[in-house]
């Protein structure tokens, strides 16, 4: 079957996740006063994705809502036991300074510009639908994708098959008409294998090891029009249809 759509991982595949959460949080510790000078920048960010990771975990597994993780992570963070609203108001003030950080990738539009009109584009996110649906209006692409889902509207999260199968429905095409790109190996490429897409890993850093089978890899969405172009399987070529 060609392939006739893609659905796309967003955080540090489109959009340049880690580089604004890195700025947003070293400014507002910084103007909370919780970032002494002196070199420790690594290890307060180093606490802060680690305080962000076993929260973000909890979100997933359904055990918090999206905002129920957010204050978790004020809590954990600070070592505070803060009440909701003191807890909102401080990821409310980091969130201005990460927000205004947010960009895309260099390579994104471009490569959502040499892949249109041939193929249809849908997004699929662990995150909510509401922060997601305003940073892609924020970021200026929203238009670009006919379907937006999402972990905290399906009740299943990536890598589960459930969550790549609800976002094929949505675009109403079978699984094996559909590549999905993300950032993240397992979650994200061997997740789309499993539920009968084609996984394509998106690997900026070029990581070594081997790549696990049935799995593609790209180093920049620049390559993503090329690839899906030359095969629907990426073998001998055949048109996209």
């Amino acid at each position: 079957m060609p392939i006739r759509a893609v659905l796309w991982d967003i955080d540090d595949t489109i959009f340049d996740y880690a580089t604004a959460d890195r700025t947003g949080v070293l400014e507002h510790l910084r103007a909370e006063g919780l970032l002494e000078a002196g070199g420790v920048e690594e290890a307060v960010l180093g606490r802060w994705r680690e305080v962000t990771a076993i929260h973000w975990a909890r979100f997933e597994a359904k055990k918090v809502d999206f905002e129920g993780q957010r204050r978790g992570r004020v809590r954990e963070f600070l070592g505070e036991e803060a009440s909701d609203a003191e807890a909102d108001a401080w990821f409310a003030r980091y969130l201005r300074r990460y927000e205004a950080a947010w960009a895309l990738f260099p390579d994104t539009v471009p490569a959502l510009d040499g892949l249109t009109p041939g193929y249809r584009h849908g997004v699929l996110s662990n995150s909510s639908a509401r922060n997601q649906d305003r940073k892609l209006r924020v970021l200026g692409v929203r238009d670009r994708f006919e379907v937006l889902v999402c972990a905290d509207e399906l009740g299943v999260s990536k890598p589960e098959a459930g969550a790549f199968r609800a976002a094929c429905e949505a675009l109403g095409l079978p699984p094996g008409e559909v590549a999905y790109v993300g950032d993240k190996i397992d979650i994200d490429a061997c997740g789309a294998r499993d539920a009968g897409l084609t996984g394509i890993w998106l690997d900026r850093g070029g990581a070594p090891g081997e790549l696990p089978a049935g799995v593609h890899r790209i180093t920049g969405l620049d390559q993503l029009p090329a690839l899906l172009r030359g095969d629907t399987r990426f073998g001998a070529p055949t048109p996209i249809g």
